[in-house]
């Protein structure tokens, strides 16, 4: 993953931060829960829905199971439409590839459609590192991007910042990347809005080069998709001479027939619309219409590691619907930044740690940011269960050792022992007992985990003993 986020302090610590921000806990109560009410609804409109999300699981565990075959077949229809297809194992070589691509145009800055793999990769800092300017073009991530900010959320990555915050950055910053907002700029949406598209009009009509990503690609037709809600991304793909197309190796499909399934299924879990108003899709070239020069550059950057995983491989499903994170208590608090991560929320508690490894300070928090509570498999459009991931993968972190985790296993070992002992057992639950007016309801040198929580109080007598005192001479009266 690209090094914007290394050196991130474990979740615990991001987390304790931002819940003490009471402005920006507001702001992601009243989005959250607003955009979850209405998914709610547009799902609801669907008699199938099930049946449409179960379809969804089955074709992307298929195509995964057969992921090398689909990527070569996406290769040669892309070739044969005019494309040329670049492969990427990691950020560094991505960024690479396409600083070379820019570079050999001879333009020295590009239009960019939201793309959450380019986030991955660091690519807008690696352009910059060559000389080359990315502007972001989705309103949200050009809030980010004014803000000097980081994404917080998939679907609304300025989810974190009101009306009268994005207000003040228009302000402050536009006029340093091209035309200043207007004298007495409002906070209303629709003046933001309007500032925000006579600000990136010229860098569209004068772009040569545009990047991208892609929701999905059509292994049997080399088509690629985008669906966007702004018209942004029409822009991009459209007008440059050149375009450039960053996408992770699991976002193929086979073919028409299982992309419509997606269609259905995104634009009602992620914006809750009955379909997208803007869905892009484009076959290679084409001498009248769009650019003249298309790249596809296929990312891998963990993801074949995180595909030999039998129980973490099912993150590879993910559309990026974001549904996860509206209904998740943990991101309602604590937000996006606190995971450390371009994918924040319960997907990137478990594609995070796969696609980066388990052995830095954040990466091996995340799969403890979450309460279990499975709201998170139920919203989920293709069926992800992440907490069973997520217990996955705290196991994998505990079995990697480390001073806490070797006292962990040392106590349940010892549980273990004493629970195949009944006798041990049982004389401990009554040592228990009788000693009970001295136990403390919080163990001293417990730390964190008893902030919240307090020891049971123990009977005045073991279940057992109570057992055989009280129900003994019925077992002993019926004969059995």
């Amino acid at each position: 993953m690209s090094g914007t986020y290394l050196g991130m302090p474990a979740f615990p610590v991001a987390a304790k931060e931002a819940v003490g921000n009471e402005t920006l806990r507001g702001n992601l109560r009243h989005a959250t829960h607003t955009i979850r009410d209405k998914r709610a609804r547009a799902v609801a409109e669907l008699a199938d829905w099930d049946l449409l999300r179960e379809a969804g699981k089955q074709i992307k565990d298929r195509t995964l199971r057969h992921l090398d075959r689909y990527l070569l077949q996406l290769e040669e229809s892309v070739t044969a439409a005019g494309g040329v297809v670049h492969w990427a194992a990691d950020a560094e070589e991505a960024n690479r590839i396409v600083a070379d691509l820019v570079k050999a145009t001879g333009e020295r800055e590009v239009v960019k459609v939201k793309s959450m793999a380019t986030q991955e990769i660091g690519l807008n800092e690696a352009l910059a590192a060559e000389g080359i300017a990315a502007y972001e073009t989705d309103l949200a991530e050009l809030i980010v991007q004014l803000g000097e900010d980081r994404p917080s959320h998939i679907l609304v990555p300025a989810i974190h910042r009101n009306r009268g915050e994005i207000r003040e950055i228009f302000r402050d910053r536009m006029g340093e990347w091209g035309r200043a907002a207007p004298d007495g700029l409002s906070d209303t949406p629709a003046e933001l809005a309007e500032a925000a598209r006579l600000h990136l009009r010229e860098k569209f009509l004068r772009a040569k080069v545009g990047v991208s990503g892609a929701n999905f690609m059509v292994a049997e037709t080399g088509t690629l998709v985008v669906v966007e809600s702004e018209g942004n991304g029409r822009m991009c793909l459209t007008l440059p001479e050149t375009l450039i197309s960053v996408v992770g190796i699991e976002k193929v499909v086979p073919s028409w027939r299982d992309l419509e399934v997606f269609l259905q299924t995104l634009p009602r879990s992620s914006t809750a619309e009955r379909m997208n108003p803007y869905t892009s899709m484009w076959t290679g070239t084409h001498d009248s219409d769009g650019p003249r020069n298309f790249h596809l550059v296929l990312l891998d950057n963990g993801r074949t590691d995180t595909l030999a995983d039998e129980v973490g491989r099912q993150a590879l499903r993910c559309i990026r619907c974001s549904a996860c994170l509206n209904v998740c208590p943990v991101y309602e608090r604590a937000g996006g930044h606190a995971y450390g991560s371009v994918y924040p929320g319960p997907i990137g508690a478990i594609l995070s740690p796969q696609l980066r490894g388990t052995r830095s300070e954040i990466d091996a928090s995340l799969p403890y940011a979450s309460s279990l509570c499975g709201a998170c498999y139920e919203v989920c459009p293709v069926a992800i269960d992440i907490p069973e991931v997520l217990v996955h993968l705290r196991e994998r972190v505990a079995d990697q050792g480390g001073k806490g985790h070797r006292l962990e296993k040392a106590m349940m070992k010892a549980a273990g022992w004493v629970l195949d002992h009944p006798g041990v057992l049982a004389a401990g639950e009554r040592a228990a007992s009788r000693t009970r007016a001295l136990h403390p309801s919080k163990p001293p040198g417990a730390g964190a985990w008893t902030d919240a929580r307090e020891l049971p109080e123990l009977p005045p007598e073991p279940f057992r003993d109570w057992w055989k005192k009280n129900r003994g001479n019925d077992r002993k009266d019926s004969g059995t």
